[in-house]
């Protein structure tokens, strides 16, 4: 059980002068753990309308709740507007098969029984903001150079999107359809709101944090230590990249921090925020309320960007449990896809 952190006792007098000055001088009491550090322990999610960059056509990070409800109208659910969303017609269970060659599959089976992004835009320390990105303040990623990042997203396939990628081998598909890593960059470095899943868990003791992702039921488990100087010594060896990359962390007065670097070179071609072998970045975690923890991050990469960029969100606390993420419980697809094209290789050879 948690205990809370209490402002030091002041006179009466002092009190009364002090909150008819500012009301807001003191703090929420915050829950700590037995070790004195802010309690970061519970089910969270990140779930919101929000995405990375900021929309085309809006140009202030920090909108009203009516600015924010047009902007709502008028965004997309994974390519599909929300009014084709929203109509149960949309995805038909008795359409016909597409012509036969097609690829003009789009995404017509997420219609809104199957997706929950959130119905608002995302609402950081009481702001609704429009981007995740707060710095460039244009709120666009600052590619060093875009047209190579697209190459390598493209060479990576992303069947999962267009109905079509690779089929050489077990292999060949995106990480998130091989069940390897959730899609959109839910696990991080930099975790993100998707489509759906965005529930995670924390578990802090006085030497690790774990954070559990719900898609694909990723487990982020960072070592904590007394410093930075003495954490980012702990970093492993570059030729051992992981999955999610490697973690340390340690505690800046109530805050939280991890830098990641050393992340599997595999996740660039799906990830939001690729990093190279070179690139690093920095999260910080300050819970501020009974009910929100304040995440930043912090990307430093010089193959990928002109410059550094940052970013921020806020987990809100949320019912459980954290359901199991059977990725590939029932799915045919692979057998299928390697499969169907064994059978077109064979036929190819035949004509021959």
């Amino acid at each position: 059980m948690s205990a809370h952190r209490f402002a030091p006792m002041v006179s009466s007098a002092v009190a009364a002068l002090m909150l008819a000055v500012s009301p807001a001088a003191f703090a929420e009491d915050l829950p700590v753990t037995p070790s004195g550090k802010p309690d970061l322990n519970g089910i969270w999610t990140n779930r919101s309308l929000t995405g990375l960059s900021r929309p085309a056509g809006v140009d202030k990070l920090v909108v009203t709740p009516e600015e924010a409800q047009k902007i709502a109208e008028n965004m997309s659910i994974a390519g599909v507007s929300r009014e084709d969303a929203g109509d149960p017609t949309f995805s038909d269970p008795n359409a016909p098969a597409p012509p036969k060659g097609s690829q003009d599959f789009g995404l017509k089976g997420y219609d809104a029984f199957w997706v929950d992004p959130g119905q608002q835009l995302a609402k950081v320390k009481g702001e609704i903001r429009t981007s995740y990105i707060v710095d460039p303040p244009s709120g666009a990623i600052p590619w060093r150079d875009p047209a190579a990042v697209q190459r390598a997203r493209t060479a990576g396939g992303i069947r999962y999107v267009t109905g079509v990628g690779g089929n050489e081998g077990p292999e060949a598909p995106p990480l998130p359809e091989r069940c390897l890593i959730g899609f959109g960059n839910t696990g991080g470095p930099g975790m993100l709101s998707v489509l759906y899943n965005n529930t995670y868990q924390f578990v802090l003791t006085p030497d690790h944090l774990m954070v559990l992702v719900e898609m694909n039921h990723d487990a982020r488990v960072v070592p904590l230590f007394k410093s930075e100087a003495e954490a980012t010594q702990k970093h492993r060896p570059g030729v051992m990249a992981r999955w999610l990359g490697d973690s340390v962390g340690w505690w800046e007065g109530d805050t939280l921090v991890v830098q990641t670097k050393n992340v599997r070179p595999e996740q660039a071609s799906a990830s939001s925020i690729p990093l190279s072998p070179e690139g690093k970045m920095k999260e910080r975690f300050t819970r501020i309320s009974a009910d929100e923890i304040f995440y930043q991050f912090e990307v430093e990469d010089p193959n990928y960007y002109s410059k550094p960029w940052k970013a921020e969100l806020s987990f809100y606390k949320t019912e459980g449990p954290v359901y199991e993420y059977a990725c590939h419980e029932g799915n045919y697809a692979m057998p299928g896809i390697l499969g169907g094209a064994r059978v077109q290789e064979a036929k190819a050879a035949a004509a021959k």
